[in-house]
């Protein structure tokens, strides 16, 4: 294992970047907390560029995304929290006999080996012991391939920043809808409200979908159908460019002979199924209340149509969920329309920048 994710968290406590580095975009934000909970300071939105045939030239469009997004938010901080998520990235409970704490690790380690649906030889493990009343030794353990955090902490690096905690993206959106809900005591892992939270990220190239149950409990599943691929297929569905669907969907251009919500009731039939098998999952294994509410929230979650889609095919309401909503804008111009208009797609920046460093 290269990377030992917990090293980082040794640093003084201060305001950190929420860093976001997507397929297609960069997300920056940065937070400040008071007696009345969270405020936004600063933001930034960047736009990777398409078409870059060599590595290094794709590399050099997303140091230069980084940049840009830091100088949007007008900030000094130039220690960041990143995320990652996909198909290399895996989080999982285990549950052991009683352990001493120096065992722990090596345990952790290969329960990893054993669950994570990625190649093993090469893994970056975290974990987080849990409080538990029996005598087992219980917790969650976060795991990803050595290379997709070290190409991000050097990507961080190159753009003149400091990556200073890695964390996963699932994580950090309950993180930050748990910091919302309870502002004044947002060390608390359990969900206020006494019911389990579901919370679908749907970005470019990648979904997820994360659930905290009303104990603190952490459930985070990769999902295999995202926005790009959508987009592809309603694309190829209506005969039209991947740019003019983009229009319709994320834009005013008028949709002609597309209907947006029958197209997307085609082609997000993957995504549909791997959610509700996801649900029933974990409603089956979860010692939880059910889920009755799904917030959606990534890039793709403001397309015409597709939350309105999600809540005529699941069991409970879906609702489009922007977090700034629920903090003070203290930043005004690009700052504001970012948390304003781009919110959703903000959702897991938000979270990184409230991890708390000491």
């Amino acid at each position: 294992m290269n990377v030992n994710w917990k090293q980082t968290l040794h640093l003084g406590k201060g305001t950190v970047l929420g860093l976001d580095i997507g397929s297609s975009a960069v997300k920056m934000v940065v937070l400040s907390k008071g007696k009345g909970g969270y405020s936004a300071t600063g933001a930034g939105l960047a736009w990777i560029p398409k078409g870059q045939r060599s590595h290094a030239d794709r590399r050099a469009g997303l140091v230069n995304a980084i940049r840009e997004c830091f100088e949007q938010t007008q900030t000094k901080t130039r220690y960041a929290v990143c995320g990652v998520s996909g198909q290399d990235v895996a989080v999982r409970d285990f549950e052991f006999a009683p352990l001493m704490d120096d065992e722990i690790l090596a345990a952790v380690s290969l329960e990893a080996s054993q669950v994570c649906p990625f190649n093993v030889a090469d893994i970056a493990v975290d974990y987080q012991v849990m409080p538990n009343d029996g005598a087992g030794t219980k917790g969650v353990l976060a795991a990803a391939t050595s290379t997709i955090v070290t190409d991000k902490m050097q990507l961080v690096k190159d753009a003149g920043l400091k990556c200073v905690l890695m964390d996963v993206n699932g994580l950090a959106l309950l993180n930050c809808h748990n910091n919302l809900a309870n502002p004044d005591n947002h060390r608390d892992k359990k969900n206020p409200a006494g019911q389990s939270v579901a919370i679908l990220n749907v970005g470019a190239a990648h979904a997820t979908l994360a659930i905290m149950d009303n104990n603190g409990w952490p459930f985070i599943r990769e999902l295999s159908q995202a926005g790009d691929d959508i987009i592809m297929q309603v694309a190829a569905l209506n005969d039209a460019s991947t740019e003019a669907v983009k229009e319709i969907l994320f834009k005013e251009a008028p949709p002609g002979k597309l209907n947006p919500r029958d197209s997307l009731e085609k082609t997000c039939q993957k995504l549909m199924t791997d959610v509700t098998g996801t649900l029933r999952f974990y409603a089956a294994h979860a010692k939880s209340t059910e889920v009755d509410k799904l917030l959606v929230c990534g890039w793709f979650a403001v397309a015409k149509g597709f939350v309105d889609l999600l809540n005529s095919q699941f069991g409970m309401q879906a609702v489009l969920w922007n977090p700034f909503d629920n903090m003070r804008i203290k930043a005004s111009g690009r700052c504001e329309e970012i948390c304003t208009k781009a919110g959703p797609a903000m959702a897991v920046a938000a979270g990184l920048a409230m991890r708390t460093l000491y």
